[in-house]
C-alpha cells in the first residue's frame, strides 16, 4: 500500500497540472460563450497500449531447448529454458505482465554460445501514436545489467531511427564519448545525447537490476529537484528549440549489444552465462495531442485524441474540414496560466474582400444533354482557401445557371475528355496530352507536382497530418543548406546530411564535430580529445600548450627528436649555411687573437 502510495505522489507533478480541460461555458457582457484553453491528456502507463518486437526472431531462447547457468553459480548449469513447456518459455510478453509479489516473470535470449560473434539483440516498442514522455523510462533486467546498450527513438513509426542514450561500463572504449550524468546538463543542454556508465557497472545479480532513461532529471533542470515549479518548465518547453520533440516518440528501440559480463572478461570456456532478460519496462507518458485534447481513448487497436478546437487527425494535427479559415497551429503553453488554444476557426463571409468560390459540379450528375453551345465542366474536388469557401446557398444553385458561370470563365472541354481531370483543389486548370492518351493538372498551386497535384515538389514534403486537398498538404524541407547536400528530403523532413552533420534540418554536428560553416572533425575538445600535459582546447580547433610541450594535443615534450638538455637550455641543430658562417666566425676570432 505504502509503495503504490509512493508511486502516486512520484508521478503527481507530471498527471496533475493546469492543462486538464479545454473549454468552459462563461458568462461575459455579450452573453454566455465558450472560452478555450490550451489542453492536454492526462499521463498514465503506456505498456498496455503498445506493441512490442524482439529481432532477430530467433534470439528468444527455448526453440530448440537449451541450458543456461547464472554468474553466481557460473558452472551449476542447471537452468533450463524451452518454448514448448510454459513453465520454462520466456517469450517476449512476460516483460510486460502483472508479476506476483516475489516470482519474477521475464523474456530471455539465446546464450552467447557462438564466440566470437557478438550477442546482438533488439527490442523495439510501438504505440502507432506520437506520445510525449512524462517519467522515466525504467528496463529491469534479471540475471544482471548489458555491459553495452543503445537506446533510440522515432518519430516516423519506424521508419527512421535516432540515438536517444548511450549505456556502457566504458563509453569511451565502447561508443568514443566521455562519460556523463544527467545531473551534470544545464539549461541549453538538457536535450543533449549522452552515454552513461551508471547502469553498466556490475554490482551483482541480485543488488543493481534497473536501467533508466531520466526524463525526470531533465524536466528537474527548470522545474527543480521535486518538480514543483512546472511553469516553468512549461515555459521553456514551448521556448526552447527541439526540447518538446525531445520527449516526444512514436516509437522506442533497445539495442542490446554486449551481455552482462559477471565483473570480468569473457570466459570463453563457459559461454552459457552470458545471455539477455528482462523482466520489466515501465513507460509513463501522454498523447500527443498538440495541446487541443484534454482525453485520449484507445479505439480500433491504437491511441486516438478526443479533438477539440475544431482540430481532427490522430494528433488533432489539422484543422476540421469546414474550420479553416487560417492555417493550423499547435496550441501553447503560453501565456501561464491557460496558454493559447489558436483555435481552428471557420470562414466569415462577411468580412470586406471575402467572397465564396462558386461551386463546381461533377459532370457525373449533369445531364447528358446540356444547353445549346454550353459543355459541362471537368469534375474538379477544389478546396478554397482562408475566406474563400463557397456558402451551401451557392451550392444548392440550378445546374443550368453553375454550367453557364463556368463557362464565361474558363475554356471548357467535353465532358469525356476531362473525365479524369482531379487535381484535390491545387489547380482548376487541366490539359489533355494527346499521344499518352492522358488527362493532367496543370499550373499545380500550394508547392504541388503530378498528374494529378498529389505530389509535393522539390524541397517539400508530404505533411502526413493533412488531407491531400489540404492547401498545407506540403511542407516546406528548410534544409540548412551548408549542412545538407541540397535541399530535399525524404518523406518525414529529414534532410539528407554532409558528413559529420545531423538533425532533422541538418543544423547540428555529430560528436566530435564542431560547426564552423559546415562541420568539421574535432582537434580537441571536452569531452573525446582532450588536450594533454595543461593544455587547453581553443574553439576546438587546437590546443594551446603550455611551455615545454607540443603536438596536437600538447602530448609531446618538446626535447623529443631535438638536440637539447630536457633541463637546460636547448642547442637546435644549426642549419649547413649556419655552421659554415659560425666556424668562419671562429676562425677569423683566432687569427685576430694571434
Amino acid at each position: 500500500m505504502l509503495h503504490h502510495a509512493a508511486f502516486l505522489l512520484h508521478c503527481l507533478p507530471l498527471v496533475m497540472g493546469q492543462y486538464d480541460i479545454c473549454k468552459s461555458w462563461v458568462t461575459t457582457d455579450d452573453g454566455p460563450m465558450w472560452e478555450f484553453y490550451a489542453c492536454q491528456p492526462k499521463a498514465m502507463q503506456m505498456k498496455g497500449y503498445m506493441t512490442v518486437k524482439v529481432d532477430p526472431s530467433e534470439i528468444t531462447c527455448g526453440n530448440p531447448p537449451e541450458r543456461f547457468c547464472t554468474h553466481e553459480n557460473p558452472y551449476m548449469c542447471s537452468d533450463e529454458c524451452d518454448a514448448s513447456n510454459p513453465d520454462l518459455a520466456h517469450p517476449p510478453k512476460l516483460m510486460f505482465d502483472h508479476e506476483e509479489e516475489g516470482l519474477a516473470t521475464y523474456w530471455q535470449s539465446v546464450t552467447w554460445s557462438r564466440y566470437p560473434e557478438p550477442l546482438l539483440a533488439n527490442i523495439t516498442l510501438s504505440w502507432n501514436k506520437s506520445i510525449e514522455l512524462t517519467d522515466d523510462v525504467v528496463v529491469t533486467f534479471e540475471y544482471g545489467r548489458p555491459t553495452v546498450l543503445m537506446l533510440e527513438k522515432s518519430l516516423d513509426n519506424g521508419r527512421t531511427w535516432h540515438p536517444y542514450q548511450y549505456y556502457a561500463d566504458d563509453c569511451m572504449e565502447a561508443f568514443g564519448m566521455q562519460a556523463r550524468r544527467v545531473r551534470e546538463l544545464s539549461a541549453t543542454s538538457a536535450h543533449r545525447i549522452i552515454c552513461t556508465e551508471e547502469y553498466s557497472r556490475w554490482a551483482g545479480s541480485k543488488k543493481e537490476k534497473d536501467v533508466r532513461f531520466e526524463v525526470r532529471d531533465r524536466f528537474a533542470i527548470f522545474a527543480g529537484p521535486d518538480l514543483r515549479n512546472m511553469d516553468n518548465l512549461y515555459t521553456r518547453l514551448e521556448s526552447a528549440k527541439g526540447l518538446k520533440e525531445f520527449f516526444t516518440v512514436t516509437d522506442l528501440r533497445l539495442r542490446l549489444l554486449r551481455p552482462a559480463l559477471g565483473g570480468t572478461y569473457v570466459q570463453r570456456e563457459n559461454l552459457y552465462k552470458y545471455f539477455y532478460a528482462v523482466s520489466n519496462i515501465e513507460i509513463t507518458g501522454r498523447c500527443k495531442c498538440n495541446l487541443h485534447a484534454s482525453l485520449c481513448t484507445f479505439k480500433e487497436g491504437s491511441l486516438q485524441c478526443e479533438c477539440e478546437h475544431n482540430t481532427t487527425g490522430p494528433d488533432c494535427g489539422r484543422c476540421k474540414k469546414n474550420f479553416r479559415s487560417k492555417s493550423w497551429r499547435a496550441g501553447s503553453y503560453l501565456p501561464l496560466p491557460n496558454g493559447s488554444p489558436n483555435v481552428c476557426a471557420a470562414p466569415n463571409f462577411g468580412t470586406a474582400g471575402s467572397f465564396p468560390r462558386p461551386s463546381v459540379v461533377d459532370p457525373r450528375h449533369v445531364s447528358r444533354e446540356p444547353p445549346e453551345n454550353i459543355r459541362a465542366p471537368p469534375k474538379s474536388k477544389a478546396t478554397h482557401g482562408p475566406g474563400r469557401k463557397h456558402s451551401k446557398k451557392a451550392a444548392s444553385s440550378k445546374v443550368s445557371q453553375l454550367i453557364r458561370l463556368k463557362s464565361h470563365s474558363v475554356p471548357l472541354a467535353p465532358t469525356d475528355t476531362l473525365k479524369d481531370c482531379e487535381c484535390y483543389g491545387h489547380s482548376t486548370r487541366c490539359s489533355f496530352i494527346d499521344f499518352l492518351n492522358l488527362v493532367t493538372c496543370i499550373s499545380c498551386k500550394h508547392n504541388t507536382r503530378g498528374q494529378h497535384c498529389q505530389h509535393c515538389r522539390l524541397g517539400f514534403y508530404r505533411n502526413s497530418s493533412a488531407e491531400l486537398d489540404d492547401e498545407n498538404v506540403c511542407i516546406e524541407c528548410n534544409c540548412n543548406r551548408i549542412g545538407s547536400v541540397a535541399n530535399r528530403c525524404n518523406d518525414t523532413g529529414y534532410c539528407d546530411c554532409k558528413e559529420g552533420v545531423t538533425g532533422p534540418k541538418c543544423e547540428d554536428c555529430l560528436p566530435s564535430y564542431y560547426w564552423r560553416q559546415g562541420c568539421f572533425p574535432n582537434v580537441c575538445d571536452e569531452e573525446l580529445l582532450l588536450c594533454q600535459n595543461g593544455g587547453t582546447c581553443y574553439e576546438n580547433q587546437r590546443c594551446l600548450c603550455p611551455p615545454g610541450f607540443k603536438g596536437v594535443l600538447c602530448e609531446q615534450h618538446r626535447c623529443e627528436g631535438e638536440r637539447q638538455d630536457c633541463d637546460g637550455a636547448s642547442h637546435p641543430l644549426l642549419s649547413p649555411t649556419a655552421f659554415l658562417l659560425s666556424s668562419l666566425a671562429l676562425q677569423l676570432q683566432h687569427w685576430g687573437d694571434l
